[in-house]
């Protein structure tokens, strides 16, 4: 299955300048070659290349809405690690395993202050296409965490985090829900006083098992936990 990233709407299908031209320059494909071309949200189209002049184009052999995603939508709020080596690896795997939405998070210790966000998006779209998935993951911009908290919903909000002075609960303990969001510190963990406020709004505390993982493997590690729980 050779799938591509496109506009879908009106049973009219636009492929990406980016993909025509992969298609043309780099893969070399033949005008009556078949592929697939999804939107990032659920439709997917089927057909076979056409060549007008510059332009590639779809037509159209089968056309499916609205498939279906993960059950859970899960969004993890992430402090971006020094290394962007190691944030980009999260993206890319989070995005394999069916995360809905990502957030980079500034806190008290995070030390990158600035991203390439459109870079992280179009690494979670290679990564979505190359998973066949057909919901591509929404990257948010850099956010203060004081900001991120305004708009939480603290029953279905969960921090993990390593200060053992605080009680936590373990990651199993969690009843399957619609919608979450796990917020993941940065290396040195998040600040006693950000666990506190965040405590005071009644947000769980969660651990990850006996072992400090470092910050883009608990975001995989949660990732992947919801991953596997959603196939059960």
């Amino acid at each position: 299955m050779k799938l591509f990233h496109g506009n879908i709407e009106n049973r009219n299908v636009e492929i990406h300048p980016e993909e025509q031209q992969h298609i043309v320059k780099v893969l070399r494909m033949r005008e009556g070659e078949e592929i697939f071309v999804t939107d990032g949200k659920g439709n997917l189209a089927k057909g076979n290349l056409i060549f007008e002049g510059k332009k590639v184009l779809l037509d159209i052999t089968e056309l499916q809405e609205n498939l279906p995603d993960f059950s859970t939508k899960l969004h993890i709020a992430i402090a971006p690690t020094k290394n962007i080596d190691r944030i980009e690896f999260f993206v890319e795997k989070a995005t394999e395993l069916g995360i809905s939405e990502i957030t980079l998070i500034q806190t008290d210790k995070t030390e990158r202050k600035n991203l390439n966000i459109e870079k992280l998006r179009k690494q979670s779209v290679a990564a979505s296409k190359q998973s066949l998935r057909l919901h591509f993951p929404k990257i948010n911009d850099l956010t203060k965490l004081s900001d991120l908290i305004k708009t939480i919903d603290p029953e279905t909000t969960f921090i993990a985090h390593c200060d053992e002075s605080f009680p936590r609960i373990h990651l199993n303990e969690i009843p399957r829900m619609d919608e979450m969001l796990f917020l993941i510190g940065p290396e040195g963990d998040f600040s006693p006083k950000e666990i506190r406020d965040l405590s005071t709004l009644q947000i769980k505390a969660v651990s990850l098992g006996n072992q400090r993982l470092r910050t883009e493997t608990a975001g995989i590690f949660v990732a992947a936990w919801n991953y596997f729980l959603g196939i059960r």
